[in-house]
């Protein structure tokens, strides 16, 4: 008998379940996430998934790699595309794991329009979002009384390069700000805060967040422009601006440090 796309889909059932791996962590995923990745046949997975969370499901499960990281695509968005919905048929049950939450930032409406235009149901886990979690983990606050009562979640730029406007209304603002994709432009981004708010506004970059290898540096806006500490950018990472950031454990011991230094 020939198979067709009709009777393939009947006998497998294609599903896509779109589930947000967390902030980094292999164990930070959640119950439910958890449950439904082991439940697939096959799984696409992101750059920013731990290897540990892949050692979580059955060897059997196909493991297809389509991270995108700075300059290095494995794969273009229209290919991942396209590759759901042959793995789908192909396999029926598949998992789309992406980092922190798949809905934030992580252009999972493109996916889930193209997906269930060719009538494959599509179901979203959420994950828990590294532009919360992983501050949390540094003991940064989004939120504190008197301190903050609002936060902005940003990426740095636009696509041809640019800073987003949002960049300037946050920063025009009393909220926390939460830059994502923005370790490249870091100086310029603590120059371009800097318009708006006062020099010595704290500021944190978190990368690896909740790993094992996770490394924060803290600073204010005026020594980040003039001492910018050393960091990997092909690294991925987490701006946080405001003063919430004055909460993190070492900030005024590193204060201190910073004006003693000045004074050398």
């Amino acid at each position: 008998m020939t198979l067709t796309i009709d009777t393939m889909k009947a006998a497998l059932e294609p599903k896509v379940t779109l589930i947000g791996a967390g902030p980094g962590s292999h164990d930070l995923i959640t119950i439910r996430g958890l449950r439904a990745l082991q439940a697939s046949k096959a799984v696409l997975y992101d750059a920013l998934v731990s290897p540990q969370l892949l050692n979580e499901i059955d060897t059997s499960i196909k493991k297809i790699y389509v991270g995108k990281r700075c300059d290095r695509h494995s794969r273009t968005q229209d290919e991942i595309n396209r590759l759901l919905i042959q793995t789908a048929f192909q396999y029926g049950p598949v998992a789309r794991l992406k980092g922190g939450d798949p809905l934030v930032f992580g252009r999972a409406s493109e996916e889930i329009n193209y997906v269930e235009s060719f009538g494959i149901p599509v179901t979203v886990v959420p994950g828990v979002s590294s532009a919360i979690a992983v501050p949390a983990s540094q003991g940064i606050p989004m939120t504190s009384r008197g301190i903050s009562s609002s936060f902005w979640v940003m990426t740095a730029t636009k696509r041809d390069g640019s800073f987003s406007n949002d960049l300037e209304h946050a920063a025009r603002s009393s909220a926390t700000m939460v830059i994502l994709m923005g370790v490249r432009k870091l100086r310029e981004i603590a120059i371009e805060v800097s318009k708006y708010r006062g020099s010595h506004t704290p500021i944190a970059l978190i990368q690896n967040g909740t790993m094992a290898n996770e490394k924060c540096a803290i600073a204010t806006l005026d020594t980040m422009v003039s001492s910018p500490p050393s960091i990997t950018t092909s690294e991925p990472g987490i701006i946080v601006i405001g003063n919430v950031v004055a909460e993190h454990p070492t900030f005024f011991e590193e204060e201190v440090q910073r004006v003693v230094h000045s004074y050398l």
